[in-house]
């Protein structure tokens, strides 16, 4: 077909030069259309050379030492020889009419049957000299007779180019055909983007044009250049996530309703002092910044963060208490049956002589129970229910629900949060809802990623608590720290020991069944043990930790269940095996277990550390006990999409855009958004119908607008 009659949704088959092969590869890529090619950005740029030769290398090198840059040079193989297996490298001498320079294949032992004396190769790569010769270590190779996509484009993107694009490849698709099929297609599929930013509003934000952006991000004539491209495209990101944000918010605050509670002051102090301890400040901070909200008509969104330990769950249940001191209802929402159970047993200590009518609904309820459970729900008879993901099933149906409460919030999707929003009175009634989380969130993703919900930060520890040292032993220092566990139970401590798997695996993890049976034969053959994982029923979780709460056990074996909720304030020793295996909050969490009552914690983490992430999230974990700072450790490590469940969540990833780089744009595209919501709060000007569209192809699934333009 002619490029003149070019779309962005012309498939990839289409194109000139791609045969049925390459088209086949690039789907499996995901790459279907011209779009998909277009959204395709290179992850690096080398600096290329063209036209250079050997001669001209060997001169360059004897008058002073050579330039960091990528050069090609094609010519004739005139010896092979292969390496021995991986330890020695293939090598091969090119010569190219000027002179001779050695490819040296290192790992890549296979070279050595494709590589054959007398043909004609191109090789591409970085040349050094080593010991007087010139050398290139690893380049690439294309063959004379290559396919004929790279014969019929590589003449368009090579001449006079001297940053060559780099692009997350396949072994079928490398980046050199990536860069071949984009740079056919470049300037005719860039004249048809149509901008969604108009000219007055980038020039004032000195923000270039969106199909000059993508031009110069596939060919870069400069590198001064680079910078300005990618800022567009990341403000483009930041703004649409702004947007959607925006306008949630925007919805929730002029068209929702939530009951408005009659909460005074002495109602919130008569709930105060019929909790079992004090509030901190914080706490009573945070307490008032709810009882606020809560005597509002706006359904309250609040984000309630808080360290492990802070007291997150006391918070929570006193603000629950107000909404039943008013006549309404409340439910507490837990993402595992483990933390649903802890919660009720908090409850219940907290509120055991109070006439409070609480219930809890999970999975594992029997259905005669259920049945009656619901019936009194939808009388008004439960003024508290706490439970799993069973209480977003359709017969849950509240009488009064005046507050949401969602633990651990990022565990659950945004349609899952919706549902609970539904059981309100109402077409327009919402409950409010207070969302938590015990994974303190760095202030950059409070901002963005949880821009429309108002934060409340418990930034304090209880009195008495005695902090938690951290220490990394590797697996030959083992027997030492058990013998330790050993003494300290002797003394009338407990400890956990924390395993990544219950049976064993090939890759070799400590397994809970072998572990358990290892310690009742070896270290700890003298201590009361038992196991915990989330195979066992609720009511065999329920015996062993009634059992380990009372003493009855010096320690248990579990998995990642303890890991946020479960509170034992004997328990001062925690061992994490195969610890680099975790991920940073995670670690966080399990260290959170201990250290929770008037003696201090200690948290060992067994580890033979072999990747760069374990080594620096183990540092971490070593180095600070503060959630905030193991945050941004984290999110420097794995990344937004990874660190709060984005994935899960169904959120596209960032392809430009870095929340830790582009604070400065971040602010601006946010400020940008809600006064672009403010003035047009479903982007209905004829000026934003393409954003509109843009925002809901990106956002409207995950974040839930279609209900809200």
């Amino acid at each position: 077909m002619s490029t003149t009659a070019l779309q962005l949704t012309t498939l990839v088959d289409d194109l000139p030069g791609v045969d049925v092969q390459t088209a086949r590869d690039l789907h499996a890529m995901e790459k279907r259309c011209v779009a998909d090619l277009l959204l395709h950005l290179p992850m690096r740029y080398d600096r290329m050379r063209h036209g250079r030769t050997v001669a001209q290398l060997h001169d360059i090198a004897e008058h002073g030492s050579l330039p960091r840059e990528i050069v090609e040079l094609t010519g004739e193989l005139l010896s092979v020889r292969p390496g021995f297996q991986r330890r020695t490298p293939t090598e091969a001498v090119l010569d190219d009419g000027t002179g001779a320079i050695t490819l040296t294949f290192f790992n890549q032992p296979w070279m050595a049957r494709k590589l054959e004396a007398g043909r004609t190769v191109t090789a591409t790569g970085e040349p050094r000299l080593h010991r007087g010769s010139l050398q290139m270590t690893n380049p690439k190779i294309g063959w004379e007779d290559a396919s004929p996509l790279l014969k019929a484009l590589e003449g368009e993107t090579a001449n006079g180019v001297e940053l060559e694009p780099v692009y997350s490849a396949t072994e079928t698709v490398p980046s050199r055909v990536l860069a071949a099929v984009i740079g056919a297609v470049l300037q005719p599929a860039t004249a048809l983007l149509e901008d969604h930013l108009t000219d007055a509003f980038r020039a004032e934000r000195n923000l270039v044009d969106l199909a000059a952006a993508y031009r110069t991000l596939h060919r870069p004539q400069h590198e001064d250049d680079i910078g300005p491209a990618r800022r567009r495209l990341a403000f483009d990101e930041l703004l649409l996530l702004q947007l959607g944000v925006a306008m949630r918010k925007h919805h929730r605050e002029r068209t929702l309703e939530a009951p408005s509670l009659d909460v005074t002051p002495e109602i919130v102090s008569r709930i105060e002092a019929r909790l079992p301890f004090p509030l901190t400040t914080a706490q009573d901070r945070v307490l008032g910044e709810i009882a606020e909200d809560l005597a509002r008509s706006v359904p309250m969104n609040r984000l309630l963060q808080g360290d492990v330990g802070s007291g997150k769950t006391a918070v929570a249940v006193a603000a629950m208490l107000l909404a039943v001191a008013t006549d309404a209802q409340a439910v507490l929402v837990a993402p595992t049956e483990l933390l649903a159970e802890q919660h009720m047993k908090t409850i219940c200590s907290m509120l055991d002589d109070s006439k409070v009518r609480f219930e809890l609904l999970t999975g594992s309820t029997k259905p005669a129970t259920r049945r009656v459970l619901l019936e009194r729900l939808r009388e008004g008879e439960i003024d508290i229910l706490v439970g799993t993901h069973a209480l977003f099933s359709e017969g849950v149906v509240f009488n009064h629900l005046a507050l949401a409460v969602i633990d651990e919030q990022h565990r659950f999707g945004v349609h899952q949060r919706a549902q609970l929003r539904d059981k309100g009175a109402g077409e327009h009634d919402r409950p409010h809802q207070l969302v938590m989380t015990a994974t303190p969130i760095p202030r950059t993703l409070s901002v963005s990623w949880f821009g429309d919900l108002n934060v409340s930060i418990i930034d304090e520890q209880p009195p008495g608590r005695q902090g938690i040292r951290t220490r990394h032993v590797s697996r030959r220092d083992v027997a030492e720290v058990y013998a330790h566990l050993a003494e300290r139970a002797g003394r009338g401590e407990q400890a956990w020991i924390v395993v990544p798997v219950i049976d064993e695996s090939a890759a070799g993890l400590t397994d809970l069944l072998s572990h358990l049976e290892f310690l009742r034969q070896g270290p700890l053959r003298n201590l009361r043990l038992d196991a915990m994982h989330g195979r066992l029923s609720s009511e065999e979780r329920d015996d062993i930790m009634v059992r380990f709460h009372a003493g009855e056990l010096d320690a248990l074996v579990c998995t990642t269940v303890i890991e946020v909720g479960v509170d034992v304030a004997n328990a001062t020793m925690i061992v994490i095996e195969n610890a680099d295996r975790f991920g940073l909050a995670q670690l966080h969490q399990l260290r959170g277990r201990v250290g929770r009552g008037d003696k201090p914690g200690l948290c060992v983490l067994v580890a033979e550390l072999g990747s760069e992430d374990g080594q620096a999230r183990i540092d971490a974990m070593v180095e600070t006990n503060d959630g905030f700072r193991i945050a941004e450790r984290d999110l420097h490590i794995r990344g937004v999409g990874e660190l709060f469940g984005t994935k899960q969540s169904g959120m596209p990833p960032f392809r430009v855009a870095d929340l830790q780089r582009d604070l400065d744009l971040l602010r601006m595209a946010r400020t940008d958004a809600f006064a672009m919501i403010e003035a047009d709060p479903a982007l209905l000007l004829p000026e934003h119908a393409l954003l509109q569209r843009r925002l809901f192809k990106a956002h409207g699934q995950w974040m839930g607008l279609g209900d809200v333009g």
